[in-house]
């Protein structure tokens, strides 16, 4: 009686939990952006532009509500339906138990973890359906309304508490579900559609889901994480390595994870991820996942144009990254602004088993943006290389990107010819929070608090 007990009020906390950060969270997650209407926009690979009509408009920027106005022009719905269309894995609630611990919600401590799904699950769009795939229903999305979702949390956590003070369970209201539109549909969309909705349903909340957070948290336990626990963005690498490994979905047989060894990409075993398991060579596309440090303390100002060089390349997957204890998932910038989607809103379980599942809450219709100099150092990037010979061509790509300038004189990472034992290096790093090189250099001047745009 007394573990129940113990339970329950775990159980009350985590709810608690999740409605609080819904409050805290929501009314900057639905805050409007403001994008320069003089300045590209680039989102992973792809550049856009936000014109306006009279080019003697005093105005210069527009929010992100305000780019289907007639006063913008250019490509600004190719930009929202791109974004739109990139899978957005948040926090979620009233999940099964994680491994090992009563929990059923990772709010307030999952978003390393969602923000690699995230750059998971765009390099399996780019794996699957290609980069210029587009959900169809992206610009359908409603931008995110402050006021009623903040409202809607702060009733959800009273109703939390008075549920819990009456001894009764607090029941989920579930959101209608629309009607999928299919049968007019030809049938290439329709199988899109169902590659879009498989690359979806392997992130679900549930303990079979391949790529779920119940198998990352049960993965990280073997490095010593537990459900609760901060990942840092180089742990969340390996994590995600091992999930990939173990996935047993044929789709999933083939591609693989390389996650480089101290700010290295050593070559010789990237061809071989290219190989797998099987006979025949350059059979498997590879993510290759870089964790770095991109400064000591702070971020280094010197690593901004490195950083928008590689948010330029088509391959690029984004970066797990952020701000010190709360992740975001990089995918683009404009002027020194990097643009981001953000885990940190707590939405309700979906059951991804059944076969009409609402995509809605997995797609985000407003982007959010935040001043480089906010960035905390530590981070991972990611690359999709689909066969050897485009690994040829990103790694002799990037090395010129990495070439050192003048002012700054350590490139982010390198590659090397050979394997990694070549080296006699340690390949047991997967247990170390930073497996790679400290930057003990003097960093880069930032100012104030954090700006939430």
């Amino acid at each position: 009686m007394e573990t129940n007990g113990t339970d329950e009020v775990e159980k009350l906390k985590s709810k608690l939990m999740s409605a609080w950060h819904n409050v805290k969270y929501s009314w900057v997650l639905k805050s409007k952006t403001a994008f320069s209407r003089n300045s590209p926009v680039f989102l992973l690979g792809k550049c856009y532009h936000f014109k306006a009509v009279d080019v003697e408009s005093p105005t210069e920027s527009c929010t992100a509500e305000a780019l289907d106005d007639d006063v913008v022009t250019g490509n600004v719905d190719g930009f929202r339906k791109d974004f739109t269309s990139r899978v957005w894995l948040t926090y979620r609630e009233e999940f099964p138990d994680l491994p090992g611990s009563t929990l059923t919600s990772d709010c307030g401590w999952g978003c390393t973890l969602r923000a690699g799904q995230m750059i998971l699950a765009q390099a399996l769009l780019l794996h699957i359906l290609g980069r210029d795939w587009t959900w169809s229903e992206a610009l359908t999305l409603e931008p995110l309304d402050t006021e009623t979702w903040t409202s809607s949390a702060a009733r959800r956590l009273m109703a939390t508490v008075e549920a819990s003070i009456q001894g009764e369970r607090a029941q989920v209201t579930q959101q209608p579900l629309c009607a999928a539109q299919g049968g007019a549909e030809e049938a290439d969309s329709y199988l899109q559609e169902a590659y879009h909705r498989t690359i979806v349903s392997w992130f679900g909340d549930r303990p079979s889901a391949q790529l779920g957070i119940h198998s990352l948290v049960k993965l990280g336990m073997t490095s010593g994480k537990h459900a609760g626990d901060w990942y840092g963005p180089a742990v969340v690498a390996h994590i995600l390595r091992k999930a990939v490994d173990e996935a047993v979905d044929a789709m999933l047989k083939g591609i693989s994870v390389y996650v480089a060894q101290d700010c290295t990409v050593y070559s010789a075993d990237v061809t071989d991820s290219h190989s797998g398991r099987t006979a025949a060579s350059d059979s498997r596309a590879v993510i290759i996942l870089i964790p770095v440090r991109l400064g000591g303390e702070k971020i280094n100002p010197q690593y901004l144009s490195f950083v928008k060089s590689i948010l330029s390349l088509e391959y690029c997957i984004g970066i797990i990254g952020g701000k010190p204890k709360q992740a975001y998932y990089f995918v683009g910038f404009q002027d020194d602004s990097l643009i981001y989607m953000d885990p940190h809103y707590c939405q309700s379980f979906v059951d991804v088993s059944t076969s009409d599942f609402p995509l809605q809450s997995f797609h985000c219709p407003s982007p959010k943006k935040m001043p480089f100099s906010k960035m905390d150092p530590s981070c991972t990037i990611g690359f999709y290389s689909k066969n050897v010979e485009h690994y040829k061509r990103i790694s002799t790509e990037l090395s010129k990107i990495l070439q050192p300038s003048s002012k700054e004189k350590y490139p982010a990472f390198t590659f090397l010819k050979g394997h990694v034992k070549d080296y006699e290096l340690s390949i047991a790093v997967e247990k170390q929070e930073w497996p790679f090189i400290r930057d003990t250099r003097t960093a880069g001047t930032t100012s104030g608090d954090f700006v939430l745009l």
